[in-house]
């Protein structure tokens, strides 16, 4: 341990005060807003409380909060409050540092004890979790002086503000593609309409083969990431002996997955971006024809410019395995806009390039944010020691 520094529970540096447990007959249209869950989020929808709220409910901008039951990484752990004056809910605490603690400071040793809690706890499913106020107060840290602690706060902070800029930088991007979007694809299923429109099937070649005993990998599709190791989503691959009956996909063929999920309510559609994989049979899977432009269609189906048609056509939501009630006739009968050929290139080439600057921007914002942890476990844990005198 740095001389100087000392060992101590983080129950010892702060209290923790719950949330009020507000009910239904309690919200109400005005009043002060009760601070959920949801809330630490990023929702700015509110439910209103106007009673008289107790001192120990209230939460002023700024004030430290500990969410002890959430989604890991997204919702449980710490945050500042970044919101107006409002009434605390239930499983949230607000923290309240002790003499000597630096309150930005202490919602960083937060962060890092988060993690410890995190991986300790155990929750109703593996990404949420839910523990006592003793797993949070128990957690035992490095506590630097008051100086050393305002010293590291400002040093974090730098950092936060970049990533805070980075991050404004790419929502802004988001909206500039989502805007490119709309204008070059059209908003909400309403295809341009100077474009032709045909049968899916009259643009495609549906792609029925299968393994003839080659090593190809065992690959499923995520609406967020398209194609992934089924053993990377799974832990395991769940192909089995039903194998033999996959679909053999070769790079730049397209496969459906008629999965509902929230992500893609509709299913998702990708192309394969590596030279062979192995998908499950359910998929739809096609191969454009040869003057059709693949990035064009990768960016239209993206986009979801299929949904209109499908939520008309899927037949009474869900099945027990969690797939669409779609036929494939009725799928590669869905109508798709043809525009020429070169136009075709020109809206795919801007919107792989936007896509690109979104791509680099996320980049550069994991590269910051690892940085970040690292400086984080050293000065925290009590590895570094900072110069009080530095500018």
């Amino acid at each position: 341990m740095i001389k100087g520094h000392k060992r101590a529970a983080i129950g010892d540096l702060c209290e923790f005060i719950n949330g009020n447990g507000f009910r239904p007959p309690d919200w109400k249209p005005s009043g002060l807003p009760i601070i959920r869950i949801q809330n630490l989020n990023g929702v700015k929808t509110f439910n209103y409380f106007d009673g008289v709220p107790k001192d120990k409910w209230i939460v002023e901008p700024s004030d430290l909060l500990f969410a002890w039951a959430g989604v890991k990484g997204v919702s449980f752990g710490p945050t500042i409050w970044p919101g107006p004056r409002g009434v605390l809910n239930q499983h949230i605490f607000r923290v309240v540092p002790k003499g000597g603690i630096d309150r930005y400071w202490l919602y960083l040793a937060l962060q890092v004890a988060t993690t410890r809690i995190e991986a300790n706890a155990h929750g109703f499913k593996s990404s949420l979790v839910h523990v006592h106020k003793d797993d949070i107060t128990g957690q035992v840290i490095d506590i630097p002086p008051l100086p050393e602690q305002r010293k590291i706060a400002e040093i974090l902070r730098t950092w936060d503000l970049g990533l805070e800029k980075l991050e404004a930088l790419r929502a802004a991007k988001r909206d500039h593609l989502t805007g490119l979007q709309q204008k070059l694809l059209g908003r909400g299923g309403a295809l341009p309409d100077h474009w032709e429109k045909l049968p899916l099937s009259a643009i495609c070649t549906r792609v029925r083969r299968q393994n003839g005993g080659g090593d190809h990998p065992v690959m499923t599709i995520s609406a967020k990431s398209g194609f992934l190791m089924q053993s990377d989503k799974f832990s395991r691959d769940m192909a089995g002996s039903s194998v033999e009956r996959y679909t053999l996909l070769h790079e730049g063929e397209f496969a459906y997955n008629k999965g509902n999920s929230l992500t893609a309510p509709y299913g998702c559609i990708f192309p394969l971006d590596r030279p062979t994989a192995l998908v499950p049979f359910v998929y739809f899977c096609f191969a454009l024809n040869r003057n059709m432009n693949r990035d064009f269609y990768t960016h239209l189906f993206a986009a979801g410019a299929l949904n209109h048609q499908l939520s008309r056509l899927i037949n009474s939501g869900v099945r027990n395995d969690g797939l669409l009630n779609l036929n494939v006739d009725d799928f590669f009968g869905c109508k798709v806009p043809v525009p020429p050929q070169k136009e075709q290139e020109k809206i795919a080439a801007a919107l792989t390039a936007a896509k690109s600057e979104l791509a680099l921007l996320d980049e550069q914002i994991e590269s910051l944010a690892r940085q970040k942890r690292g400086l984080m476990q050293k000065l925290l844990m009590g590895e570094w020691r900072v110069n009080v005198g530095a500018g």
